[in-house]
């Protein structure tokens, strides 16, 4: 790695660890769980997820309360289910290969693969025992993400307060370089190479011409080299009008970022996308990774959003939901750990 990418990952806090890069968050959590006397009082906010979406949520419990109009085709799968079961609830729901497959409890893009072919897919499904959820790989050109909240009531107010706009991890070609000579002169992408030589060794050989673009990752993960850019000039009376109605029939949720599909902004802005996923408690402002946001602007707006949060959660205590009692809550972080365990070893 370049002397100025080591330098790059030293002094620009999105590449920082993501442990390291959340400890004012810690103390955001800490300074709000005292106020509300509650460790997780978070939970009761979206009572319909466990935990409110802090952590072990199943991502197809939860795409089963989104209306069926803004979801891509999607079947579950059993650990261990007949493979050519899988293949009939594929033709059934009408997905063809490539795919998405990800694990139905994961978080960060763990496990999350793009799959090509049927032979891919019996392997990877081989190698990794737990539930899996297979989506149709949407083609739409726009991916982004979308933070809502509504406060409970018929008339409680909805608001949209962040939109991130992802540039997927690519390189330009000059003619004469490789991918990997071409990766390494670019911090983002130069981080990524270990990954590559480990999962996609063969790309790193081509040497694409000059002008051409190579996409290198289709799944727009921060932690895959993904940019996220601040796109919060979108947010308009227009896209609230558009998302409001749908964000209601989401019954139990009151905080969420949807991860999502367009055509293009102005498709987004009327309301026409489809969600791979819903995030819960824990779906941060994306737009805060902007590498332009700066560090000090982000924690501001976490911690607004933490405020956010907890007028939230006094709200929902208002009207009798509670958060979740600490035991129940300490026994499914236990099992959530157990898995997560299970699949790094």
């Amino acid at each position: 790695m370049r002397p100025v990418h080591f330098f790059t990952r030293l002094t620009h806090w999105e590449y920082h660890p993501w442990w390291l890069a959340n400890i004012p968050v810690y103390g955001y959590w800490l300074w709000f769980a005292a106020r509300s006397r509650h460790l997780i009082f978070f939970s009761n906010v979206n009572p319909a997820i466990p935990l409110g979406g802090a952590m072990g949520e199943s991502k197809w419990d939860i795409l089963k309360l989104l209306p069926q109009e803004i979801l891509p085709k999607t079947v579950p799968v059993q650990p261990g289910e007949d493979f050519s079961k899988v293949m009939t609830a594929l033709e059934s729901a009408g997905i063809e290969f490539p795919l998405i497959a990800k694990p139905d409890v994961g978080e960060r893009g763990f496990l999350v693969k793009k799959i090509e072919n049927q032979e891919v897919l019996r392997e990877y499904l081989s190698r990794w025992p737990v539930k899996f959820i297979l989506q149709e790989f949407l083609t739409l050109p726009v991916e982004a993400s979308v933070l809502y909240h509504i406060f409970p009531g018929e008339e409680g107010v909805f608001d949209i307060t962040s939109v991130c706009v992802k540039v997927f991890l690519s390189v330009h070609g000059d003619g004469k370089s490789n991918v990997r000579q071409l990766m390494t002169q670019n911090a983002r992408s130069a981080f990524q190479i270990a990954r590559f030589e480990e999962d996609f060794p063969e790309i790193l050989k081509l040497i694409p011409a000059a002008g051409e673009t190579v996409l290198l990752e289709p799944i727009g993960n921060h932690s895959r080299g993904t940019k996220f850019l601040n796109g919060n000039h979108l947010i308009s009376a227009e896209m609230r009008t558009a998302f409001e109605p749908v964000c209601r029939q989401i019954s139990g949720v009151q905080y969420a970022r949807f991860d999502l599909k367009c055509a293009s902004a102005e498709a987004l802005q009327r309301g026409e996308f489809k969600v791979m996923e819903l995030n819960g408690i824990l779906g941060e402002p994306a737009h805060i990774y902007d590498p332009s946001h700066g560090m000090f602007r982000a924690y501001r707006d976490l911690w607004r959003h933490w405020k956010l949060i907890f007028r939230l959660h006094r709200a929902q205590r208002k009207r009798g939901i509670l958060p979740t009692p600490h035991g129940k809550a300490l026994r499914f972080a236990r099992g959530y750990f157990r898995y997560k365990k299970q699949l790094e070893s």
